[in-house]
């Protein structure tokens, strides 16, 4: 009996030992015979390959209990929350109350539960912006989506023009300037920067401030800010336009043509031209010259340039087409 009881104690030691072994990171040897130790994902176990020892088991499985084949499969099962995002003043890594006054059984709350949750989703959204810069970030964020928005622009430049706002912010340009304005600033700029520009007619349009402040406002961020914006290319506005029009893609192609051969031909008659009353013309001209029975009035009411510039654009164009093809 006493050797029975004397093993069982060497056993329990060795148990021990082994498990303050095992607990330790620094184990790379078998305790039994320092042999190499081997992980086994599939059964959670860490095994000696030498002598099939067992030094621990029940391990934790920190990957995804799915499976997926597919990068689609993966992005749809993760669970890991919406990225952060700069559209957001906080970043996106907020929480919101739910306004489905129930609990989570799916119970409606009693009276005084629900008044008890309209303070806190009220508290819930001032203490979200506890400072004058959180909540001008907060107005200026949702003037620049519902611009963008209106204005068809992608998140990208959504994006860039709220890093536009946030440097301005910064640099406390905003002084004596009006949130609206700045925002509309910053989205004429972003989509200027990603070629996709729009005119400040159409900024105009959607924006709450005057068309004046928009453009003051953007030659002192774009000023003060230092951001390098090219000047507008006539070409980035053709494929809006025709789109606008619904003309083919041959009209698309012969205005393109004429727009680059004055652009290589003679450069110096770009400046202080108009682009948008450029791409006007040269999408008259190519209706013209593909048969497409289009207006100049049309034109200008979708381009919002005056038949007169279209007029006069147009007969340049025609003509440094003609000096060109001349021998």
């Amino acid at each position: 009996m006493v050797d029975i009881v004397h093993n069982e104690r060497e056993t329990t030691e060795r148990d021990r030992d082994i498990g303050e072994i095992t607990d330790e990171s620094a184990v790379e040897t078998c305790p039994e015979c320092d042999g190499t130790l081997e992980q086994d994902q599939k059964h959670g176990e860490t095994v000696c390959v030498e002598c099939g020892f067992i030094v621990s088991d029940d391990e934790i499985d920190h990957g995804a209990e799915w499976r997926a084949h597919t990068h689609e499969e993966r992005e749809q099962r993760s669970r890991v929350g919406a990225p952060t995002t700069n559209l957001m003043h906080d970043g996106g890594v907020s929480t919101e109350i739910g306004w489905q006054d129930k609990d989570a059984y799916g119970n409606t709350l009693s009276a005084s539960q629900r008044q008890k949750m309209n303070r806190l989703r009220t508290w819930h959204t001032r203490i979200q912006t506890h400072n004058h810069k959180d909540r001008n970030l907060k107005q200026a964020l949702g003037e620049i989506n519902r611009m963008a928005s209106a204005l068809g622009l992608p998140t990208s430049i959504q994006e860039t023009a709220s890093m536009i706002y946030r440097r301005a912010l910064d640099e406390d340009l905003l002084r004596g300037r009006s949130i609206e304005g700045v925002s509309s600033a910053a989205i004429y700029a972003a989509a200027r920067q990603a070629g996709s520009p729009r005119t400040l007619d159409e900024v105009h349009t959607v924006s709450r401030v005057e068309k004046l402040s928009i453009t003051r406002t953007y030659q002192y961020v774009t000023r003060e800010l230092g951001l390098e914006i090219e000047p507008a290319d006539p070409l980035a506005y053709l494929p809006r336009l025709i789109s606008d029009l619904d003309l083919p893609e041959e009209t698309e192609h012969r205005s393109r043509e004429l727009l680059t051969t004055v652009t290589e031909t003679k450069p110096s008659y770009l400046s202080g031209k108009n682009p948008v009353g450029l791409a006007a013309a040269a999408i008259y001209a190519g209706a013209l010259l593909t048969n497409e029975k289009v207006t100049q009035t049309a034109v200008g009411d979708v381009a919002d340039i005056s038949v007169v510039t279209i007029r006069n654009r147009y007969r340049d164009l025609i003509e440094i087409e003609g000096e060109t093809q001349a021998p």
